[in-house]
């Protein structure tokens, strides 16, 4: 990942939050799941999605900051993700992640009311814009109507784009439609505005369309093949590095994605612990644990050094 006031772009990975036997988090191996990553030269998109982010308390997600940023972790490496149903939660993260340093956030629409028109999103992002009112602020929309099913339109984005240029900095598109991610980048990559894939297995095309890479979930478990084919897209085998992401992504994705990615660290490190998962999500029976593991090895997954996250 490139980082600079006018840039970010590659390989970011919203990260897995270990937790502990009674459900509290555990900073120590989020810490070093962080290092890990970060030495493979992916980003850190923590308390995304699969960070089971909406789960986590306001003050959690604060303390967790903290510990990373005390740790000597790079805050210009840092996307955290900042959007709360309640508008006061999104201000204050947003404003403690843009006085850290960091180099964006990736903020959700407010998710719960569903339906809402484009002028009430409109005010949502414009009211913690005016109240973070910090130049340093690079504020990333987060598009997953799978699960928040509120969208993020072309119309919205247009609207914040001509408002806030230069404070709206791009997307994280996870909707599943490529024809979309493609739209986002034709109508507002000229403007400045990055757009990153939700998954790898848009990668390629992503780049090709002129994107600026990819904010993924398995980019936890399988970061060095990901960052290679970001390097590498105009390679001539290129495609076939696609499709092994192909492949390696769609094991994991025959199983709930977080607990399966929590299942492989836990084989890999030995760290049994590595496969709890916060209520309501469950970790994976044993025979799926099974099933998950032959997968992998069809496939050939490896993750280098997996002692480090032990």
């Amino acid at each position: 990942m490139t980082t600079s006031k006018q840039d970010l772009s590659g390989v970011l990975s919203p990260v897995l939050t270990p937790f502990n036997a009674d459900y509290s988090p555990d900073p120590d191996r989020l810490i070093r799941h962080c290092r890990w990553l970060l030495e493979q030269e992916v980003g850190l998109a923590v308390f995304g999605t699969n960070s089971e982010a909406n789960s986590l308390a306001l003050a959690e997600k604060r303390r967790l900051l903290d510990a990373l940023l005390e740790a000597g972790l790079p805050a210009s490496r840092m996307m955290p993700g900042t959007g709360c149903c309640a508008l006061p939660e999104t201000i204050e993260l947003t404003r403690a992640a843009v006085a850290a340093g960091c180099a964006g956030v990736l903020m959700l629409p407010p998710f719960f009311y569903k339906n809402v028109s484009e002028e009430g999103l409109y005010r949502a992002f414009s009211t913690v814009i005016e109240a973070v009112a910090d130049e340093r602020l690079r504020l990333y929309l987060y598009h997953i109507p799978p699960v928040s099913q509120v969208p993020i339109t072309h119309g919205l984005v247009a609207r914040l784009l001509d408002r806030y240029p230069g404070c709206v900095a791009g997307m994280k598109d996870s909707s599943g439609d490529w024809n979309n991610t493609r739209s986002m980048i034709e109508a507002f990559g000229p403007r400045g505005f990055q757009v990153f894939a939700g998954s790898e297995t848009y990668l390629l095309a992503t780049m090709e369309a002129g994107g600026a890479g990819c904010i993924t979930a398995t980019g936890n478990v399988n970061p060095g093949p990901i960052l290679d084919l970001y390097k590498s897209w105009q390679a001539p085998d290129a495609q076939q590095q696609q499709d092994r992401l192909d492949a390696t992504r769609a094991a994991f994705a025959k199983f709930p994605m977080i607990p399966a990615m929590k299942a492989a660290i836990a084989w890999k490190s030995g760290r049994r612990d590595w496969l709890t998962v916060r209520p309501p999500l469950v970790d994976l029976s044993p025979a799926e644990e099974a099933e998950l593991h032959q997968r992998l090895d069809a496939v050939r997954f490896e993750l280098p050094r997996a002692e480090q996250l032990a």
